[in-house]
């Protein structure tokens, strides 16, 4: 039986294992998650939001249990845990309280047919197979199952193998909640595992991951047609324009880079800073770096500023970029030292858009800087890449600043400040270009687990209703007057039917002529829609 082992990436120590899913744990999953589905879909609303609470419930009393697991399987604080268990738990709160409203079924307007009744109704798809990631291993992946199981969704689970410590946990945390548990499966395991998922032909597939990743099981997909959402990388520039607050721009676009050791989808990761700030901008810059705290530590009360990486892979690339752009000419302005898995804060000037550090995800604590002559050759810059998940916009002057953010190809768009838009619950995220399809937060994150079905109530059609009549043939006088009766621009467009069965120089409406002339039905509605509308 093969194993995954659970690796402390600050330590380099083992502290721990799982068995990896066989190809029949897989399929067994699927099946299980299908039968089970049946039971959970007849679940209304409600009743799925009171079980799911007792999950929230859990997440909060176990609380340092989950830190003391992040910490160890990610290397990165206990208090960044909190903050990934914080953004959860907000996430799930508004979710529940909100849910029976989005869920809930939409009356539409009937149209010419006043005699049906028309509605929407969100189902959910069925079994949904979920694929998470390493870098926020607690926070990208249980809003996501919850989600979906809010929708009335079954969820098939597969955590990363990076953190696989992290998927363990998750795993008790559902199946402490008895009523819970028999919706979610996870399996361990790496890419075999999520490759074997993507094949059993779950109803859905969602992914949080790399786009390369995304690109794999979007071919995979598509053999079967399973409809795929992803929520994939990022490559975020920051635009510094020349009435900005350099200072604050430093500080906190240097958070923005090297907060989580730069492991962060819609972190920093290229810099254009208008020529005449650019040198305050490194000044500050470098100051904001050398602050930085390296470290690792158990402690809940001794935070560091930056972990290891987690994932060794990260290491590589960091360095291979690092190794590209000094090749093509850029120059380390501070940091650049990698020991194991630890790498400083690093500043790099001198780049171009050739260099692989601006055009693919790093995924390290690295900010290259770019000197640009305005805001039009920022702008240019910043959008000359595949991805599009989100940006910064720095500048005092707020019509300027909206602007620019407004012109940028993203999803999000930060206006002085780096990474605030995603701890918002309600606030739509995710990307465009080949930052993906998926949106997380807010109603948009439990919608897109759902596929919007269509209803049409009535008796069978009546010979008096408009829309039945023009079934009929010979009815063009009257389509022709119904057109214009309902979707005529001007007085005299809406007026036209009746003046032409009155007749223009009579000055008392005959009605008689008008039934005569278009019938009962049509001489009811001409009268009063078109005195309606003229009124109007």
């Amino acid at each position: 039986m093969e194993t995954i082992p659970f690796i402390n990436p600050a330590t380099g120590e083992q502290f721990g294992e799982v068995a990896t899913a066989t190809p029949d744990d897989v399929t067994r999953a699927v099946k299980d998650m299908r039968q089970a589905f049946t039971v959970w879909r007849r679940r209304s609303v409600k009743e799925r939001v009171r079980v799911l609470r007792k999950l929230q419930e859990e997440i909060i009393d176990s609380l340092d249990e989950i830190t003391a697991v992040i910490n160890q399987n990610t290397g990165k604080s206990r208090q960044d845990g909190l903050i990934e268990v914080m953004m959860t738990v907000d996430r799930l709160h508004q979710y529940y309280k909100n849910a029976p409203k989005w869920l809930q079924r939409r009356r539409v307007p009937p149209g010419l047919y006043v005699f049906k009744n028309y509605y929407t109704e969100p189902h959910p798809y069925g079994v949904v197979a979920v694929i998470g990631p390493w870098n926020y291993p607690f926070d990208l992946t249980m809003p996501v199952v919850c989600s979906a199981l809010l929708a009335g969704n079954t969820v098939v689970l597969k955590p990363s193998e990076v953190t696989a410590a992290t998927g363990v946990l998750i795993e008790k945390l559902f199946q402490r909640v008895p009523e819970l548990a028999p919706f979610v499966r996870v399996l361990h395991g790496g890419p075999t595992v999520g490759a074997a998922l993507v094949q059993s032909q779950p109803d859905l597939i969602f992914l949080t991951g790399s786009t390369t990743t995304g690109r794999k099981i979007a071919k995979a997909a598509a053999e079967t047609m399973t409809p795929f959402i992803a929520e994939l990388g990022g490559k975020d520039p920051m635009i510094v324009l020349e009435d900005a607050d350099i200072k604050s721009a430093a500080k906190w676009g240097a958070w923005g880079a090297f907060y989580n050791t730069g492991q962060t989808c819609m972190g920093i990761e290229r810099v254009y800073v208008v020529e005449s700030v650019y040198d305050e901008f490194l000044r500050e810059a470098v100051a904001a770096a050398k602050s930085v705290k390296i470290g690792y530590s158990p402690d809940l009360h001794n935070p560091n500023d930056m972990g290891p990486l987690t994932f060794e892979r990260q290491v590589h690339i960091a360095q291979e970029h690092l190794d590209d752009a000094l090749a093509k000419g850029a120059h380390i302005l501070y940091g650049g030292k990698i020991e194991g898995m630890f790498m400083e804060p690093t500043i790099i000037i001198d780049v171009n858009q050739d260099m692989k550090l601006m055009q693919e995800e790093t995924f390290g604590p690295i900010m290259p800087v770019m000197r640009v002559k305005d805001e039009t050759e920022a702008l240019w810059l910043a959008n000359d890449t595949v991805y599009g998940l989100s940006a910064s916009v720095w500048s005092n002057n707020m019509r300027q600043a909206k602007r620019v953010a407004h012109r940028l190809d993203v999803g999000s768009v930060n206006v002085n400040d780096a990474i605030s838009h995603y701890p918002v619950s309600l606030l739509p995220f995710g990307g465009v270009k080949q930052s993906g399809n998926a949106r997380t937060h807010g109603k948009e994150e439990i919608l897109q687990f759902t596929q919007l079905r269509s209803y049409a109530i009535g008796r069978p059609p009546m010979p008096f209703d408009l829309a039945t009549r023009m079934r009929e043939p010979d009815h063009y006088k009257l389509g022709a007057a119904i057109l214009r009766l309902s979707f005529g621009v001007t007085p005299q467009q809406r007026l036209q039917p009746i003046q032409e069965a009155l007749g223009e120089t009579e000055k008392t409406p005959n009605f008689g002529k008008l039934v005569r002339t278009a019938g009962m039905a049509t001489a009811v509605t001409a009268l009063a829609i078109g005195l309606l509308r003229a009124k109007k």
